[in-house]
């Protein structure tokens, strides 16, 4: 099964030649499931020709918000309306949650609450599963139609499921503790409160369900889709 991963982001210089670039980490998270993958870098404006190009989609993190000014993010939102409605499977990880509860109808904020940055404990149906995360923004209105399957007391739409056709998680399973390590020694130094990195940096050993999330996702992608519209 071919997945297209729509990079809307960068991982930063200092950390990319250890940690590899967003794809990378994704091809990794998900190593097992019999999955190739092809990248297109959306943020340079480079979009597929058609929406069946692949199999699937999956739409990387990003330091953009999806509510900002960009050339290339009005032309992401219709790819990914024209994929719901060809009923080609997409999942969305952090940024592209964002942009696929954006581009579906619902709102994304910069959160009053300030930023979660580490491992975070999220509620999917009576199940708790430890993800790492890095965030400020977030899905304060789900989208008309969209379930909300995990949320937290910071979070209230940390995953949506839009029935057979997307996945989207605010969470980031693909950010191994090492890489949020570097992120906050990085990006995260005059942004996020110190205090808010400090509590980050005394979990960065405990135990994450990255695997069973990425279980999760391949499952999805992998279901059957009576409607899907044939790839040509």
């Amino acid at each position: 099964m071919l997945i297209g991963i729509l990079q809307t982001g960068l991982a930063p210089e200092a950390l990319a030649p250890t940690s590899g670039d967003y794809p990378d980490m994704f091809a990794r998270l998900l190593e097992g499931h019999g999955f190739t993958f092809r990248t297109y870098k959306v943020l340079e404006g480079a979009l597929p020709a058609h929406v069946t190009d692949c199999d699937g989609w999956l739409i990387t993190g990003s330091r953009h918000g999806v509510y900002e000014d960009h050339d290339w993010i009005p032309p992401l939102e219709r790819f990914i309306r024209d994929s719901f409605a060809a009923h080609v499977p997409m999942v969305g990880i952090c940024f592209g949650h964002q942009i696929i509860a954006q581009a579906m109808g619902g709102k994304v904020e910069r959160y009053a609450g300030g930023w979660v940055v580490g491992a975070t404990d999220y509620d999917f149906n009576g199940t708790t599963l430890t993800l790492n995360a890095w965030h400020r923004d977030q899905v304060t209105e789900a989208p008309k139609g969209a379930q909300v399957i995990a949320s937290n007391d910071f979070c209230a739409n940390a995953a949506l499921l839009y029935d057979d056709r997307a996945l989207t998680v605010q969470a980031h399973p693909e950010f191994r503790p090492e890489f949020v390590d570097g992120l906050m020694k990085t990006r995260g130094k005059g942004v996020v409160p110190d205090a808010v990195m400090a509590k980050a940096a005394t979990k960065l050993a405990a135990p994450l369900q990255d695997k069973t999330m990425a279980a999760q996702i391949a499952a999805f992608f992998k279901a059957p889709r009576a409607s899907q519209t044939t790839q040509v």
